[in-house]
């Protein structure tokens, strides 16, 4: 299944194969409904594949390593151009394989658009796997948008909440906005969704539980106001507020969050559900995560479709470990139409220029050109030559197109 016989007999993937044909066959209803599950019907590069649940603290633990340090909780992006690459996704078909990615929530809309059989989140902080455990709870709790709302930012649900599924995004948030946090609510909240975290089988040490409870604490506290901190540095309120980041339009000015509708919401909840999203410790130059994703993918049969970057490359430029990234990067399986996508804050004369009203561009860069961009470049490679060569292969569209 997906890995063939190539599949080396110790991998995790192997032994989630094994265990699941290994279960006694339940009655009839239940297996069609977990054949159904297995056999989710997604658009992929290559054949057309059973998505099987792999084990997840096994696999955490295989593809993590150390972690590292950022001046930052990151709890929300400050990318309000993430979704202007969506229209370029559509036309390229990136669909399906795996996706890979850094950050906080920003990577939901990407998953809910591009609707991969897996996806690895990656961050050099441990902090960041901890608030995915935490967002993977509210998935499997939550019956829709509103309720994912609610419970991450500890409001009760309204009293006919089936009846909040299909509205509009601006409905749910003004709900949030207009409910006061009820504390005790927030608490009965936590400790349930602990529960649920426990349940992962993911290790936490008394410290990642406070992490956790921190985390939990800032988005009730905060509500949709919250925004992107730095340690060390001045609050920014010009940063956009996580109301913004939900709200954020593709080219068209078309909402295409994965909270825009309740079907994009429903794609990551399902893989979500499916121990289908992946978070990894990890530096994206580092000896282990990237390299032992690419051996998972390879055993199992599957390309990267897309890797989301952010702005993570300028860090790697000013500590000299671009290169290594590279490394990782060839180390991956890839296709001619997988592709990187770069969020770009430059500023001056020959730099990507950001949208009006912007302080970020993103872009979307051929894994393969990326390759050819930094080999022809050697020992001259540049951020800026990498951002610029995304430009000329991707000319920037202008709004409303």
């Amino acid at each position: 299944m997906g890995g063939g016989a190539g599949t080396p007999p110790n991998s995790v993937y192997s032994a989630t194969v094994t265990t699941l044909l290994s279960r006694p066959l339940p009655g009839l209803a239940r297996m069609r409904h977990s054949l159904a599950i297995l056999a989710v019907g997604f658009i992929v590069h290559g054949p057309v594949r059973p998505v099987v649940r792999p084990d997840f603290p096994a696999l955490v633990s295989q593809l993590s390593e150390g972690p590292g340090f950022f001046p930052s909780d990151n709890l929300v992006s400050n990318e309000t151009s993430y979704l202007h690459v969506i229209g370029t996704l559509r036309e390229r078909g990136i669909k399906g394989g795996a996706y890979v990615g850094v950050g906080p929530e920003q990577g939901f809309s990407y998953i809910a658009e591009i609707r991969p059989e897996i996806a690895f989140i990656v961050d050099i902080r441990r902090d960041n796997l901890l608030l995915h455990l935490l967002l993977k709870a509210i998935f499997s709790s939550s019956a829709n948008r509103l309720e994912y709302l609610c419970l991450l930012f500890g409001r009760p649900v309204p009293p006919d909440l089936h009846a909040w599924t299909d509205r509009p995004l601006t409905d749910l948030l003004g709900w949030i906005d207009s409910t006061p946090v009820s504390r005790p609510l927030h608490e009965r909240s936590h400790r349930a969704l602990m529960a649920k975290v426990t349940s992962f089988g993911v290790p936490l040490s008394t410290e990642d539980r406070a992490t956790i409870r921190r985390f939990h604490d800032e988005f009730a506290t905060t509500g949709l106001e919250l925004r992107y901190t730095n340690r060390g540095r001045s609050f920014r309120p010009w940063f956009p507020s996580i109301r913004d980041i939900y709200l954020a339009t593709d080219l068209t000015g078309a909402q295409v969050s994965y909270l825009a509708t309740e079907d994009r919401w429903r794609i990551v909840r399902a893989m979500e559900r499916e121990d289908l999203i992946i978070p990894v410790v990890g530096d994206l130059a580092g000896p282990k995560a990237l390299r032992e994703i690419g051996r998972y993918l390879t055993e199992t049969g599957r390309t990267v479709s897309a890797f989301y970057l952010s702005n993570v490359e300028s860090y790697l430029f000013r500590g000299g470990t671009f290169p290594a990234f590279v490394a990782n990067v060839k180390a991956l399986p890839t296709e001619p139409r997988s592709v990187l996508i770069r969020s770009w804050f430059g500023r001056g004369a020959g730099q990507p220029a950001a949208p009006s009203g912007h302080l970020s561009t993103q872009q979307v860069h051929t894994v393969a050109r990326f390759l050819q961009h930094v080999s022809i470049a050697g020992d001259q490679v540049s951020y800026w030559g990498v951002a610029n060569d995304a430009t000329v292969e991707n000319p920037p569209v202008p709004p409303g197109r």
